[in-house]
């Protein structure tokens, strides 16, 4: 198994940290979305997983360009490019195409329907483009957070499976050197921001979300869950 990850943002920066895998930065300059693929990623290195860590996350922007181009089209051109280069791709979705489904939302029968926005939209035609198109991949609909957690408040009236981000990245790194495929729920307990944020900051203050925050985007994670216990296990035998 050889990987790449594309971006070094916050999750991607973080796997990056845990595993040593190779990466290319969008923040150096070594990588632009509307550029050709093939010049950007060196074919002479056997990369069998690329991790798809590139995303516009500014998630109630109206920039409908933005996401469009970043979390549609590029998405769109990355499948072709791993299908033709026989490569395994590894997208990071969102738990917000939950937003407007039913809580404890699973893998398998759960309808997605996003949260009323273009991060939210894009995103989820993205995962649904994936699944149909895509030769090998794995799709990770998630959420994560900066630890320390690095806001002196925090929403009490939303509900997730959101965690740190070094959390969400170890379950992510272990999925992909187990080399599953399809689409996993990828998260920790259901809980508020707050509850989340008093572990790193124990004296964060209690706030109310805005309005267009959707508030439950809770996922059934037993699918990953009992895998990850499973093949523990195994490994311990």
């Amino acid at each position: 198994m050889k990987v790449l990850v594309l971006g070094d943002g916050l999750l991607g920066s973080e796997i990056v940290k845990q595993t040593g895998w190779d990466y290319i930065s969008r923040k150096k300059g070594d990588f632009d979305v509307d550029g050709d693929l093939e010049e950007m990623v060196d074919l002479s290195i056997a990369y069998t997983h690329i991790i798809n860590c590139i995303g516009n996350t500014n998630t109630y922007s109206d920039d409908r360009a933005s996401h469009w181009k970043i979390n549609y089209k590029f998405v769109d051109k990355l499948i072709k490019f791993c299908n033709v280069q026989n490569k395994k791709l590894v997208h990071i979705s969102s738990d917000y195409i939950y937003a407007g489904s039913d809580s404890i939302a699973d893998e398998e029968t759960t309808v997605p329907v996003h949260c009323d926005n273009w991060y939210g939209y894009t995103k989820l035609l993205a995962d649904g483009l994936v699944q149909l198109q895509s030769n090998n991949h794995l799709i990770v609909r998630c959420s994560h957070k900066p630890t320390p957690y690095p806001y002196p408040a925090a929403w009490v009236d939303q509900v997730s499976n959101a965690d740190y981000v070094d959390n969400i990245a170890y379950y992510i790194i272990n999925l992909i050197k187990y080399d599953v495929s399809g689409v996993w729920n990828v998260g920790t307990e259901v809980k508020t921001p707050h509850e989340l944020a008093t572990r790193t900051v124990p004296n964060a203050s209690k706030i109310l979300s805005p309005v267009e925050v959707p508030k439950n985007i809770t996922m059934n994670i037993d699918k990953m869950r009992f895998y990850l216990v499973g093949q523990a296990a195994r490994n311990c035998e």
